[in-house]
């Protein structure tokens, strides 16, 4: 998972629960499909008394956080890629999925469109 270093210490000054404890509950919001409420009752079973409305501040304080982070600790991309074209079903409905594969196979990014746009998602890329 997400470990605290002390460069990320400051920004949960002021939080009255530990940090280990928020970046735990972010993790599981934006992993699994729980509902705040879920959340809520979890946290109560642990024996803290948090609302879902602090929950959810949490998610929208520090996703962007963790999302830097990962970001930052990302394996870099070599300059030798790939596009990757393909038809899905989303929502039930029909849209385009671009794929930037490097040369191991990995996604480095993808692109969405409701229309076929190469041009589009080659700029994207770049």
């Amino acid at each position: 998972m997400f470990s605290i270093t002390p460069r990320l210490l400051p920004y949960f000054k002021g939080f009255c629960s530990s940090p280990e404890l928020i970046l735990l509950f972010v993790y599981m919001k934006c992993r699994f499909s729980l509902s705040y409420r879920d959340l809520e009752e979890m946290m109560h079973i642990r024996g803290a008394k948090i609302d879902h409305s602090t929950l959810q501040r949490w998610v929208i304080k520090f996703v962007p956080l963790i999302d830097q982070e990962v970001r930052r600790r990302k394996r870099p991309v070599s300059s030798s890629w790939r596009m990757d074209e393909t038809y899905v079903k989303m929502n039930g409905k029909w849209i385009y999925l671009y794929r930037a594969v490097d040369r191991y196979g990995d996604t480095v990014d993808f692109f969405l469109s409701e229309s076929r746009d190469k041009s589009a998602a080659l700029y994207f890329f770049r």
